[in-house]
């Protein structure tokens, strides 16, 4: 590996060839941002760190991912730039089309079109459509055909799609949860992306489930990258954000697919009914994560067991690298250090970096 660019700040760890750490990214906004400007500094931050990739989420309340990531594109000079994820029913297909080869033309080809289910709670409360692992496969086709520069005439839904004067290679990302998902990560997709909070158990078994769907669609299942969604939450984070990231975040996964978690991870449903019919929980308006007191999250803590928080990289900084090199141990390709900012992330890196 070649030295530091030339150009490069102080603690510049990009080079020449490419991030320090291809391997390991971060989510953008992760830390309940108050202002998506907020996303520059991340950004420019994590390159000087190393970080290969940079994760864009989306909430349509605050965070729309196509200005976020054309924002993350020209503040980088090597991350990837992941959308993971946004939704393909969401805009019409050649708007979904020209965000991507806009985002490719950007970062010089260091974009992935993430795409995930979403979730249907929302999706009923907007009046849209839930997504189905067909529609999802068949939009895949779509993306593929027109980076190849296909005329696309006759789809059941759109008479005519077509990218003029283009012949390039889209990357294409799939948060996964289900072994249908999982499955159709391995068969057609280039990333495949998992859920925080997934025991070891899971985690093994979905690497497994994307790898063995590859080999059956007679792909190189070293060629389909699957990542770790790993909450990393340092000591030397303060102790009442440490709760929000910890508690308040599973608390609003529980909120929103608590029973398809539940059930991927195995867990006890009688304590995930509990948890719904507590009076603190079943009154909560909102996401727990985003609203909730430090004393409304400390009780919330008590009605979740200690098990289901330990899937993450907690402790001392040394300790959370050893548990981030576990989850490539377990098979996965690469691990975002889900739940932190950059800054929180530092001293965890430089305990990685040795």
């Amino acid at each position: 590996m070649s030295g530091p660019r030339q150009d490069s700040p102080p603690g510049e760890l990009a080079t020449s060839s490419g991030p320090a750490f291809p391997e390991l990214g971060f989510y953008a906004l992760a830390g309940q941002a108050e202002s998506s400007r907020d996303l520059i500094g991340e950004v420019r931050l994590a390159e000087r760190l190393g970080l290969g990739s940079a994760f864009i989420s989306e909430r349509f309340d605050k965070k729309e991912a196509a200005v976020l990531s054309g924002a993350a594109g020209a503040v980088s000079e090597q991350m990837t730039i992941v959308t993971a994820a946004t939704n393909h029913n969401t805009r019409h297909p050649m708007i979904t089309a020209a965000i991507a080869r806009t985002m490719q033309s950007l970062t010089g080809g260091r974009f992935v079109l993430g795409l995930g289910r979403g979730i249907p709670v929302i999706q009923d409360t907007y009046g849209m459509a839930r997504i189905t692992t067909a529609q999802l496969e068949d939009f895949v086709g779509i993306m593929r055909r027109l980076f190849r520069g296909e005329v696309i005439m006759g789809h059941e839904s759109y008479p005519v799609l077509y990218l003029a004067a283009i012949n390039e290679e889209l990357p294409l990302g799939l948060v996964a949860f289900g072994p249908n998902s999982l499955a159709l990560g391995g068969r057609c997709f280039d990333q495949v992306i998992l859920h925080t909070f997934f025991t070891e158990e899971t985690t093994r078994r979905c690497v497994a489930t994307v790898k063995e769907a590859a080999v059956r669609a007679g792909r190189d299942p070293d060629q389909v990258k699957v990542w770790s969604c790993f909450a990393t939450i340092g000591d030397h984070i303060p102790e009442d954000r440490r709760l929000m990231k910890s508690v308040g975040r599973l608390a609003t996964y529980l909120q929103g697919y608590g029973d398809l978690l539940v059930q991927t991870n195995g867990w006890d449903p009688a304590v995930l009914e509990r948890f719904r019919s507590d009076s603190v929980v079943a009154g909560f308006l909102g996401g727990i994560d985003s609203n909730a007191t430090t004393d409304q999250l400390g009780h919330i803590a008590t009605l979740l067991p200690d098990e289901w928080l330990t899937a993450s990289a907690t402790g001392s900084p040394p300790q959370c690298v050893t548990a981030i090199r576990n989850q490539l141990a377990m098979g996965c390709d690469g691990v975002i250090l889900h739940g932190a900012t950059p800054a929180e992330l530092e001293p965890v890196i430089t305990a990685y970096r040795g």
